[in-house]
């Protein structure tokens, strides 16, 4: 391009961008001629070498249009000019210049078309131009008569109206300023009202309101106004979300957590709530026990304030240690109620937000999803958490005082709320109270074992002291009537069948959340321990009416009626049946002859002491029901109870040491067993204590308690008495009766009784209850020993002659003596009976005793014969078929006991020798002289010497295993 340019300046050309502003100039373009261009192109060419010509110019002539060429090419010239080197060098650039000429020549022609139609547009550009010209011309002129037309008025209308305009777009500005600078009344007044929703949405509205017009000075300092009050707002908000951990309102709460919702903080608010719960339980034990310290203190020092919670429950009095522990746990259940009603105002506001967002739109679905799993999880989490610090501090509490201060009553109250308490912490969060159960139980323990070594020694001095009076209780008596039992009624006792509970037992179990949850407090119950109930269990005179002593007393043999109240009474205590509804006359005659206990009401027997035994068991299970971790060792010092009674009854009425000479099995090994295990492991059989004894041997000596004495007011000596039957049926049926009441708690036990230690209370009712009723064998074996005069009868049958020669037709008179015996023994019976009532158990047994006994000496009278013939067998036959006739007349017992004893040694006398030896080694149950007599007197008139040898050498061998 440069090259063009100077070329086209030596030929006084101008290019087109110089000549655009002179159009004028551009007419006067010359452009070459067709001839030239011809000239040009006609020329001989060669393209390389023009091209080498056009490469060898030097590069200065390529420069600007300021480069002076002559000058140039002057300063070049030698100092010593040669013409024909100048000739030759102007030739050269000559050369040179044609090529160039010929070069741009060659270009002007390859661009004639675009160089002529660009000459065109630059042309129709110059009348365009020229037109714009006139347009403008005529454009002022308009406006010069328009500015002519129009006055500066009406230019001054147009301005005020556009400022108008301003002006009331100002005032609408200015006036909702004014509105958002008096926000802050209209919000205090929303704050009082509690009306957080509101003023956090006016508060956020005005917050928008007031960026619209942050262009305007003022509303910085509105906007810093706004954000303080906002923040004032959140303060009074956590305020309120506090109170809820006290008394939770629904519509409260559902004002505070639509508040938090607008501020976008719903898992602050979850983590603020979770605080103030912890600091509320906290604040509430401290406060109730302070209140307690300072009232009972009788001053209001502030020392108390400053003291740790821990130190200050050890400055709690005994005497308020009760009332301010019911009332911590009355606060403590607020909290957790409160709580309690915060997780269900979730899950319900939970369902219908979810109802809600599933019929709407799913914009913020996903977080509010987080939001509503986030609170969730933090609501089970604090469960826990809460009932934590409840155990916490009701243990501080606990440990801040000796229990074992306390009455029984007093503790058992404690063990109550307690109890109440891990109930509530159960249904609270499914918790099994560890913390607690861990705490109470090794302060229960540590309290009932001194409780029960005091009452074990209480026993032992009403032991001591019982005359074995009969206590009157009315026959409809039950435990559930005593006070300590009331608990079993108010609870559903697992001893009671499935088909004899209340219909409404079967419905859903109501927790105490639920009964409480709107009204009421679950230790409110607990202020008002004392049953007002009074017990109504003691008959005034052994009857519950003078109706049934007159009517008890009527002659059933006569032909009157029998009276309906005793129909109902009659039971069958032998088989345990259900009373029966239609007796006959002669059914009760005939019953009349054994059953002792139709002239009285048929009410249970015991004493004094059985109630007291039934009394404390009945606090036993207190404690144990209450407090369910320590129901082995409850269990274990009530069988304690129980086996300290058996021993004492054993003891006192029927301890023999001839009774099991007798080897009649009156003592079964079970039952020896049960009371060599009580002496071994309950009874303290030392004097006094061995000052050398090991450490270990005093304190298991501690655990033991001495042997009773029976009272000495108590005579077991006299015939008239029967030797203390009265005394001796009253204990031994009073320990039936307690082994009674054992086996209808044994469900109730078993119920809250550890599975691993269910075994101990299986081997409890199975060794040593169910043995209760087995001592009325010994015991009333020593009574049937001395009622009847053996001895006599043994005398008299030493007198008879059995060698006589006849058969006689008249029986002994020792028959008759034996008899008058019985009848005189059976009147006896019933003039006992008349004092104390004697069940138709244990008339048999006493029956029973008696003539096995008299059957025994009847044979042994018999071994004691010298001399015996045929009619003297006969005569034996004869006086036991009598003495059997007039007996059934006396006892309506069958069969006869030992009826086959007495029987089968008579027939003995008729054996051969072989049968004889046979039937020896078949028949143990007769002693060596028995057996000696039979062989040396009734047989030794048909065998000879050597076959008596024999049977005598048998004999023999049968006794010597028994030395």
């Amino acid at each position: 391009m440069q090259k063009i340019k100077s070329l086209m300046t030596r030929q006084g050309l101008k290019s087109p961008p110089e000549s655009l502003s002179d159009l004028g100039a551009i007419e006067s373009l010359r452009v070459p001629g067709k001839e030239e261009f011809r000239e040009l192109r006609d020329q001989p060419s060669d393209p390389q070498a023009e091209q080498e010509l056009i490469n060898s110019i030097e590069q200065v002539y390529f420069s600007t249009d300021s480069f002076d060429i002559v000058k140039y090419e002057l300063e070049k010239l030698p100092p010593v000019l040669n013409l024909q080197e100048l000739e030759e060098y102007r030739d050269k650039l000559k050369q040179q210049q044609a090529a160039v000429s010929k070069k741009v020549a060659d270009l002007i022609l390859e661009k004639q078309p675009a160089y002529v139609k660009e000459l065109e547009r630059v042309t129709s550009l110059q009348t365009g131009l020229q037109l714009a010209a006139v347009i403008c011309t005529n454009g002022r002129r308009h406006l010069n008569i328009a500015k002519e037309g129009f006055t500066q008025a009406s230019l001054g209308l147009l301005a005020n109206q556009r400022k108008r305009q301003l002006l009331i777009g100002l005032l609408k500005s200015l006036r909702t300023i004014k509105t958002l600078q008096r926000t802050d009344v209209r919000l205090s007044e929303m704050l009082e009202e509690e009306d957080y929703p509101g003023a956090i949405q006016l508060c956020l509205e005005c917050q928008k309101a007031a960026s619209t017009f942050k262009h305007y000075s003022c509303i910085s300092e509105l906007n810093s106004k706004l954000q303080d009050t906002l923040e004032q707002i959140e303060e009074q908000l956590d305020v309120a979300l506090s109170k809820i951990c006290k008394n939770f309102d629904i519509n409260h709460y559902t004002k505070v957590q639509q508040a938090y919702r607008l501020l976008g903080k719903t898992q602050t608010a979850m983590d603020q709530l979770h605080m103030h719960f912890t600091q509320a339980i906290h604040n509430t034990v401290f406060q109730v026990v302070l209140g307690y310290v300072e009232l009972c203190s009788g001053n209001t020092d502030t020392k108390f304030q400053k003291l740790q919670y821990k130190d200050l429950c050890t400055h709690v009095t005994p005497d308020s240690y009760i009332p301010c522990l019911a009332d911590l746990c009355k606060a403590l259940w607020e909290v957790m109620l409160s709580y309690y009603r915060t997780m269900e105002w979730h899950e319900k506001h939970d369902n219908e937000d979810t109802t809600c967002a599933s019929e709407g739109s799913n914009m913020g679905a996903e977080e509010t999803d987080f939001d509503r799993g986030y609170i969730k999880k933090k609501l089970e989490h604090g469960l826990t958490r809460i009932w934590q610090d409840v155990q916490l501090k009701v243990k501080t509490y606990l440990l801040g005082t000796d229990l074992s201060i306390f009455k029984y009553d007093d503790f058992i109250f404690v063990l109550d709320i307690i109890s109440r308490l891990m109930q509530v912490g159960e249904e609270f969060c499914g918790s099994k109270s560890e913390v607690l159960q861990e705490s109470i139980r090794k302060q229960s323990v540590n309290y009932f074992k001194n409780y029960h070594r005091t009452r074990l020694d209480e026993l032992r001095m009403f032991l001591e002291n019982e005359t074995w009076e009969l206590c009157p209780v009315k026959s409809n008596f039950s435990i559930l009537q005593l006070h300590e039992f009331k608990f079993m009624e108010q609870s559903r006792s697992p001893s009671v069948s499935p088909s004899k509970q209340p219909a409404s037992t079967s419905s859903k179990t109501v927790t105490l959340f639920e009964q409480y949850c709107s009204d009421g407090n679950p230790f409110e119950i607990q202020a008002n321990h004392k049953d007002e109930e009074t017990e109504d269990v003691l008959a005034s005179n052994g009857y519950e009416s003078d109706e049934q002593e007159k009517s008890a007393y009527q002659e059933y043999d006569s032909d009157s009626d029998v009276p309906e109240e005793l129909k109902r009474d009659y039971v069958d205590e032998q088989t345990g049946d259900a009373p029966v509804k239609s007796v006959s006359r002669e059914t009760l005659k005939s019953r009349k002859k054994s059953d002792y206990s139709l002239n009285k009401v048929n009410a249970p027997i015991l004493t004094n002491t059985t109630l007291n035994v039934i009394r404390l068991v009945g606090k036993y299970m207190q404690m144990m029901n209450i407090l369910k971790p320590i129901a082995f060792d409850v269990i274990h010092f009530m069988s304690q109870l129980f086996d300290y009674y058996l021993y004492a009854i054993y003891t006192f009425f029927g301890r023999n040491d001839s009774l099991e000479s007798t080897g009649l099995g009156l003592s079964s090994s079970r039952l020896r067993t049960t009371l060599n295990r009580i002496q071994e492991s309950l009874i303290d059989m030392e004097v006094s204590a061995d000052p050398t004894a090991t450490l270990t041997a005093a304190e298991e000596r501690k655990e033991k308690v001495p042997s009773p004495h029976l009272s000495h007011l108590v005579v077991l000596t006299s015939g008239d008495t029967l030797y203390g039957l009265a005394e001796r049926v009253v204990a031994t049926e009073s320990l039936v009766f307690l082994a009674e009441q054992f086996e209808f708690l044994q469900p109730h036990l078993d119920a809250v009784m550890p599975a691993v230690k269910k075994p101990f209370l299986q081997q409890f009712y199975s060794q040593t209850v169910s043995t209760a009723s087995e001592l009325r064998k010994p015991i009333y074996w020593i009574v049937a020993g001395k009622a009847i005069d053996y001895e006599q009868m043994l005398l008299l049958m030493a007198n008879v002659k059995w060698d006589v020669k006849e058969i006689m037709s008249q029986h002994n008179i020792y028959v008759d003596a034996l008899l008058k015996e019985f009848e005189q023994f059976n009147r006896r019976l019933n003039e006992v009976s008349k004092r104390v009532r004697i069940p138709l158990p244990v008339s048999n047994i006493l029956w029973e005793h008696c003539i096995r006994l008299a059957n025994r000496t009847i044979v042994e009278g018999y071994a004691n014969v010298k001399k015996c013939s045929n009619e003297g067998r006969a005569l034996m036959q004869l006086d036991f078929q009598q003495f059997l006739m007039k007996l059934e007349k006396l006892t309506d017992i069958r069969p006869i006991p030992d009826k086959e004893f007495v029987e089968t040694y008579i027939k003995a006398y008729y054996l051969t020798e072989n049968d004889m030896e046979r039937w020896i080694k078949e028949h143990r149950e007769y002693s060596t002289k028995q057996l000696t007599n039979l062989v040396n007197v009734c047989l030794g008139s048909h065998i000879n010497k050597k076959a008596r040898q024999k049977l005598l050498a048998a004999i023999d061998d049968i006794d010597r295993p028994k030395r």
